[in-house]
């Protein structure tokens, strides 16, 4: 399973690459706006910063809500960098615009998928990633994972090529149950990343090791 960083911070992508374990990045106009990243320049900059910095597919999202405005900045957006995949809502003008995407080469993450039926328009409109949001799925009183689980045997049984990109992760359990449902690619802070380090069985058999060691000096 992919491991993406789901931020718009330059410095925890740093420190996320540098753990060597980075294979891309997602972001949206609420993590550009927690970065204080303002005005289509900037956001446009900033993307191609980070395309800069890792070598993986990044997400960028559109803000448009219509056939047309989806497509131009889709363009725009897909221009800046190959590495670029361009992040479109799941609603009607955006599973079209999808298709349109991918029938001109340009790859597609459908984002803010809530159901498996979602997911099916997803894949027939081509796109190269699904992103189903476990997180918000569970503040709903539902489990999100239920839902990866539910794509993944579609996809299987359809042999659809589209990835499952878990999304809206919430700490490092998810992850893991992510990997476990057959996730493709899972998204989230760096912080449920760094969480999968932490075991205190590992803190104290290193503390023990170190204090050994000192007896062998």
């Amino acid at each position: 399973m992919k491991f993406f960083l789901d931020t718009a911070n330059l410095a925890q992508i740093k420190e996320a690459n540098e753990l060597g374990i980075l294979d891309g990045v997602t972001t949206n106009p609420s993590l550009m706006a927690k970065e204080g990243v303002k005005g289509q320049a900037a956001v446009m900059n900033h993307y191609k910063t980070i395309c800069e910095m890792v070598n993986g597919d990044i997400s960028a999202e559109v803000i448009s809500t219509d056939f047309n405005g989806i497509i131009e900045e889709g363009k725009k957006l897909a221009a800046i960098h190959k590495n670029i995949v361009v992040k479109v809502p799941m609603i009607k003008d955006g599973v079209k615009a999808m298709k349109w995407f991918t029938d001109h080469g340009i790859r597609t993450n459908c984002t803010l998928v809530f159901s498996a039926g979602q997911a099916i328009l997803c894949a027939k409109a081509g796109a190269a990633y699904v992103s189903p949001f476990i997180g918000r799925i569970d503040d709903s009183g539902w489990d999100g994972v239920l839902l990866v689980e539910q794509i993944v045997k579609i996809y299987k049984a359809q042999g659809f090529k589209t990835q499952i990109l878990a999304a809206s992760i919430r700490n490092p359990n998810h992850i893991i149950r992510c990997a476990e449902a057959g996730a493709h690619v899972c998204t989230s802070p760096l912080e449920s990343i760094l969480g999968l380090l932490k075991h205190p069985l590992t803190d104290i058999g290193l503390a023990k090791f170190l204090e050994d060691a000192k007896k062998t000096a």
